[in-house]
C-alpha cells in the first residue's frame, strides 16, 4: 500500500527555509486551531507552528491543565511561509511562541529580531550527542531551543533492486552514471524543500564541481518532479511509478512499516545515505519578541522537551528527539543507522540559496 502518512507529506514543507528565502510568496491563509475551548479567565498561549506540527490533543490538554493556560495553535503554512508571516507581523506578533524554526532559519529569524532570549533553565537542557555531532552550535543558542531533528536522503525500493538484480549505488559519482541516473527522481529545489535540501547537500559535498555532476545526472535521465508528494506517490516504484530511487526522508522506511495494513518485519524501502547526499535538519522552538505570555511560553518550550512529547513526535512528525537519553520508538529502527552528516552553515544557506536554485534551473531544467 502507499504510505498513508499525511504528516510525512507535510514534512516536505518543514525544510523549506532557504526555499522561502528564494521566494517571498505567502502561501495560503493563516489557519488558527484551538485544542481546547477558552475556559474562564485562563490566559491564552498562542503557538505559531508550520503545518506539520502535530501532537495528540491529550498531551496539549495535559499541558493546559498543568499550566493553567489555554493553548491556541496558529498554523501558518509551511516553515518558510511561517517565517515570512512572522517577519511581516513583527510589529503586532501573531503568537507568543514559535515552533518550526530550523537550523537554517536562524540567521534570518535573528536578523529580523523575532526571537527573545531564553532563560538559563531551558538553555541548560541536555542535547543528544547525535545533534551535537551534526551541529555543535545547536547547544550554544541563547534564543532557540532544539526540539527534534531529521535527515533528507535517498530512499530506494528494495523489491525493485532485488527483482532486477541491480546493485545499489555507493557514491554520488555512481549515482551520476547513466545506469543509475535514469532510476532516480528528485524534486525541483525551486518548488520543493526536500529537493532544495538535497541540492544543498550536494553543493556542500561537490563544491564547484557540483553543476558538472548535476549535468551528468541530467544527461543520464534523472527525473525532476515538482513536489515530494508527486515524486514519492507517483514516480517511486514502491507506489506504482517507474523510478526505484527517490529523494525523501530518513524516517520514510519507518513510516512505511508504521502505516502498513499488515505487520512487516522489514520495511519495503531503505535509505542509501550516500556520502554528500544527506541533509540534516534540526528543528526548534523559541519565544517570540513582543509576545504576551513569556512565562507560559517558557513552560511550553520545556513541555516540548519533556519525555512524553519527545516520544510522541517520532511517529506524529517523523523526527528524532533531541533530548539526551530520550528513548527511540522501536519502529524508527527501520530507518537504519543515522548518517554522520554535518549541518550546512546557516549563513551560506541564507546567502547562496537563490544562486543554487538558479544554477539548478540552468543546468538541469533547460
Amino acid at each position: 500500500m502507499a504510505l498513508k502518512c499525511s504528516r510525512l507529506r507535510q514534512r516536505a514543507g518543514a525544510v523549506s527555509t532557504a526555499l522561502a528565502m528564494a521566494s517571498m510568496t505567502l502561501a495560503g491563509c493563516m489557519l488558527s486551531l484551538s485544542f481546547s475551548a477558552h475556559a474562564g479567565d485562563k490566559p491564552e498561549l498562542r503557538v505559531v507552528a508550520h503545518d506539520s506540527f502535530s501532537l495528540p490533543k491529550e498531551l496539549i490538554s495535559d499541558f493546559e491543565a498543568n499550566s493553567g493556560t489555554t493553548v491556541r495553535i496558529v498554523k501558518a503554512g509551511d516553515a518558510g511561509a511561517m517565517l515570512n508571516k512572522l517577519i511581516l507581523t513583527k510589529a503586532t506578533p501573531i503568537g507568543d511562541v514559535v515552533f518550526g524554526i530550523d537550523n537554517a532559519m536562524l540567521v534570518r529569524a535573528r536578523a529580523a529580531g523575532l526571537l527573545a532570549p531564553l532563560p538559563q533553565s531551558l538553555r541548560d537542557l541536555a542535547i543528544s550527542d547525535a545533534v551535537l555531532a551534526a551541529d555543535p552550535q545547536a547547544a550554544a543558542a541563547s534564543d532557540w531551543l532544539p526540539i527534534d531533528y531529521g535527515f533528507v536522503t535517498i530512499n530506494y525500493d528494495r523489491a525493485w533492486f532485488a527483482t532486477n538484480k541491480v546493485a545499489l549505488p555507493t557514491s554520488l559519482d555512481d549515482l551520476a552514471k547513466p545506469e543509475y541516473a535514469k532510476l532516480l527522481v528528485v524534486q525541483n529545489p525551486a518548488t520543493s524543500s526536500p529537493g532544495f535540501a538535497f541540492v544543498a547537500a550536494t553543493v556542500q559535498a561537490k563544491d564547484k564541481a557540483v553543476w558538472d555532476w548535476w549535468a551528468k545526472l541530467r544527461a543520464g535521465g534523472v527525473k525532476v518532479s515538482s513536489s515530494w508528494s508527486d515524486a514519492y506517490y507517483k514516480d517511486f516504484t514502491k507506489n506504482g511509478g517507474t523510478r526505484p530511487m527517490v529523494v525523501s526522508y530518513l524516517s520514510s522506511p519507518a513510516a512505511e512499516v508504521f502505516y502498513s495494513d499488515k505487520p512487516l518485519a522489514v520495511s519495503p524501502t531503505g535509505n542509501l545515505n550516500l556520502m554528500g547526499g544527506v541533509y540534516v535538519q534540526i528543528e526548534g522552538a523559541a519565544l517570540l519578541a513582543g509576545g504576551q505570555q513569556a512565562g507560559a511560553g517558557e513552560a511550553f518550550l520545556a513541555f516540548l522537551r519533556s519525555a512524553p512529547v519527545q516520544a510522541e513526535l517520532q511517529t506524529s512528525m517523523w523526527m528524532w528527539p533531541v533530548q539526551q537519553g530520550a528513548p527511540k520508538h522501536a519502529v524508527m529502527s527501520h530507518s537504519g543507522v543515522q548518517p554522520s552528516a554535518q549541518a550546512i552553515d546557516q549563513r551560506v544557506l541564507t546567502e547562496q540559496s537563490r544562486t543554487w536554485i538558479r544554477q539548478f534551473t540552468q543546468t538541469v531544467l533547460r
